[in-house]
């Protein structure tokens, strides 16, 4: 399935791919080697991983990481959404210069961009474009204490994105920015009242709504 899926979006017209690791069925290391390989060998744009074992049960661990982008062409980096900065330093330890490091958590896009990180791939920037846009932009500037005061200044609105499970309060709050996403597919159900309501202060408090 991630193979003919891949296929079908470099078909139409995908820039690269995200490939998270396969779930419920808990792989080794070898056998995420071999997953990972098998899909970036049936397609030729560039492939980040995903690790976010907090969804899939599964930690890619560094030393994967570092093997894949070495040693497949296609694979070309990493969306970590870990929080494991030691494992993370230890990924970029073993890199070698071969590994995109992305965030994959918005309260954390400056510690990791210290450690060599490219930028973040992000639930915030739904909302806030410009403002993760400048977290980003300042640190790469060289300006790491305006690039700080951004990340902090964003926790409170970040905290109220993920009260309940992601997407679910990014979708609510896109409604009410007038962006008109419409509902949730089931599973998913609509955001409860009371953390909509945070929600949207913490929204009008970061001055985006």
């Amino acid at each position: 399935t991630a193979v003919y899926l891949s296929a079908e979006a470099q078909r139409r017209g995908a820039d690269g791919l995200l490939l998270v690791s396969p779930y419920y069925n808990k792989a080794t290391q070898n056998g995420l080697k071999a997953h990972f390989k098998a899909v970036a060998d049936a397609v030729k744009i560039p492939i980040l991983l995903y690790n976010i074992p907090g969804r899939t049960g599964v930690t890619i661990l560094p030393q994967t990481i570092a093997d894949l982008c070495k040693n497949v062409e296609n694979i070309v980096g990493v969306k970590e959404a870990s929080g494991n900065f030691s494992a993370i330093a230890t990924l970029m330890n073993l890199a070698d210069g071969k590994v995109d490091l992305y965030s994959g958590n918005d309260d954390q896009i400056v510690p990791l961009l210290s450690l060599g990180g490219k930028g973040v791939i992000s639930v915030l920037s739904n909302v806030a474009p410009r403002q993760t846009h400048d977290i980003c932009a300042a640190y790469f500037e060289g300006d790491t204490a305006r690039s700080a005061k951004l990340q902090l200044d964003a926790i409170p609105l970040i905290t109220e994105l993920f009260a309940e499970v992601n997407p679910i309060p990014v979708k609510a709050a896109m409604n009410l920015m007038g962006r008109n996403v419409g509902p949730l597919r089931l599973p998913l159900t609509e955001m409860e009242p009371q953390n909509q309501e945070k929600l949207k202060a913490a929204m009008i408090a970061y001055g985006i709504l």
